[in-house]
């Protein structure tokens, strides 16, 4: 990411996680710890595009491109600014300088999605649609504590409840990394479906339990034939493998019995290349005396 405008809507978007974070902690919610691994994150990608811009600065600079090298020269102390502001809040050390660069964005149109992240209520009250329907909307959940009670006509749940701020919060976000990156936030623990023994009685309950009881039975003997199998196959690797050990032995043997016969015909050769060294001395001794009778026998003559 080596577009200012790019980085310039990166911090915005890690001013409005700080300032969730802030707000959280305000009200002793416990959603805050979720969002440092993002916001750190976002942290080293501006940190990275700052890299980037800086190495893009010194191109254009060799490339002889003025203009572009000054634009960019003009924009890096704001961003590095609000980079060091930034990392200073995610540690916790505020000043009024880093709290003036968080609530400020970049971008005037997020003005409105910054004045509702610094504001300090829990909750909103939605306006009456008509009468309180006895199914929860999609998406939407209760932070009251739930009670299980088994009975066998079970009545329908209660009307929907208020969404609150936190609910809110994350779907601003996940708007907002929508925006900004082309994709929604990722989320470690995605909500669970529904539970399909909300609305049953005990009788149906019961009858549920022992189907997944049941099926639970039919895998666990599938996988213990599976089991069988392989170990069934691992002994027959075994035996395999002691038959190859077994010829890989007698191989052995046999180069060891070759190797001697060998060792033997080298000994042998070598004693006849010896023998055939002295024989080929005493016949030049030969030669040599005869050579030498004939020019005795010539010289008296």
């Amino acid at each position: 990411m080596s577009n200012a405008n790019q980085l310039f809507l990166l911090a915005d978007h890690i001013k409005l996680s700080l300032l969730e974070r802030q707000r959280a902690q305000t009200l002793n919610l416990d959603a805050t710890d979720s969002k440092d691994g993002h916001i750190a994150r976002s942290l080293e990608q501006f940190r990275d595009g700052l890299e980037a811009l800086r190495g893009e600065q010194a191109r254009l600079e060799e490339a002889g491109d003025e203009d572009g090298a000054f634009t960019i020269s003009d924009t890096l102390p704001g961003l590095q600014k609000q980079y060091d502001d930034l990392t200073a809040q995610f540690h916790g050390f505020s000043s009024p300088s880093t709290a003036s660069t968080l609530t400020h964005p970049n971008d005037p149109v997020l003005a409105g999605d910054f004045e509702h992240a610094t504001s300090t209520s829990t909750t909103t009250t939605l306006p009456p649609t008509g009468p309180a329907s006895s199914l929860r909307p999609k998406g939407q959940r209760s932070v009251s504590s739930k009670t299980v009670r088994f009975t066998d006509n079970p009545s329908p749940p209660a009307g929907a409840a208020n969404r609150t701020a936190v609910e809110e919060d994350e779907e601003a976000a996940d708007l907002e990394a929508q925006r900004l990156f082309g994709r929604p936030r990722y989320r470690d623990d995605p909500e669970a479906g529904p539970d399909p023994t909300e609305e049953m009685t005990n009788r149906q309950i019961h009858a549920y339990h022992e189907d997944v009881l049941r099926d639970q039975d039919e895998q666990l003997d599938r996988l213990g034939a599976s089991i069988a199998r392989q170990r069934e196959l691992s002994m027959r690797i075994g035996d395999e493998l002691d038959d190859q050990v077994a010829l890989l032995d007698e191989v052995d043997e046999h180069v060891d019995r070759h190797q001697g016969r060998l060792d033997r015909a080298r000994r042998q050769v070598g004693r006849i290349s010896r023998a055939a060294a002295a024989d080929a001395r005493q016949m030049a001794a030969i030669v040599a005396l005869i050579i030498i009778l004939i020019l005795l026998i010539a010289w008296l003559k």
